[in-house]
């Protein structure tokens, strides 16, 4: 990976005695993921049984590692090895698609309708621009199994709630800048809701945990209600489950 002199990325920071942070880019870019993912593939195979924890983000992956094995000098030289190195291949050929179903109805999205007076579009026409999107996940975090994607369309942008909700329903649908996502459990949130899937986005028995990995893309598939519920879906509105 060449290095760009301009701002001294990518570079190593340290996160404690047994984690590097690696920062590889300054800015929030669709094209950084590649390079974010071949990085994680390549600590993987390098660090082996000395690897205990890997979290890639939009610009940066922090790496944690035995430190009973190698020491901070020892790691940090192994990752600057990797970062010389590092090739990137085509993701779009090689990234899962996953579908995600999604009932878009206000009873469940209740910021469905704050979206058509921001953009005075109808509701057919913001499940479009949400649903024929292809997102990229570019982190997971906040929740196991929560998935950052972007990047949004520019004309459904809206910042995240000036109050947070206690508690928003699992399954929930949502959207904050130019990132959307969906909640894999109740839990407290600042993000509009547009909507709700039926897919179980995190099991603990399962391998991968997460339904959604990062570089995966992702389409949200519109439903009707009745499909909706026959996917198990909860249709009790939103503000009944605050």
């Amino acid at each position: 990976m060449k290095y760009r002199q301009d701002s001294g990325l990518p570079c190593l920071e340290n996160a404690g005695i047994d984690a590097w942070l690696i920062r590889l880019f300054d800015a929030i870019d669709e094209a950084n993921m590649p390079w974010i993912t071949a990085l994680v593939e390549a600590c993987e195979q390098a660090l082996g049984d000395n690897l205990i924890d890997i979290v890639p983000s939009y610009t940066t992956v922090l790496v944690h590692y035995d430190p009973l094995q190698l020491d901070s000098q020892q790691a940090a030289d192994l990752l600057r090895s990797l970062l010389a190195g590092l090739t990137t291949k085509d993701m779009e050929a090689t990234a899962a698609v996953k579908e995600l179903p999604v009932w878009y109805d206000p009873s469940v999205g209740p910021e469905l309708a704050l979206l058509q007076q921001h953009t005075g579009f109808d509701l057919q026409h913001i499940i479009r621009l949400h649903s024929e999107h292809r997102y990229r996940v570019f982190a997971l975090g906040f929740a196991p199994g929560f998935a950052f994607m972007g990047s949004l369309p520019a004309e459904l942008e809206l910042p995240r709630l000036s109050t947070p909700r206690k508690r928003v329903p699992a399954g929930s649908v949502a959207l904050a800048g130019r990132q959307t996502s969906a909640y894999p459990q109740a839990s407290p949130g600042g993000w509009n809701l547009i909507g709700r899937t039926p897919a179980r986005l995190f099991d603990p028995d399962s391998r991968e945990l997460s339904l959604l990995q990062v570089g995966d893309r992702v389409r949200f598939v519109p439903v009707d209600k009745d499909e909706f519920i026959r996917l198990g879906g909860d249709t009790t509105p939103t503000e009944m489950l605050l």
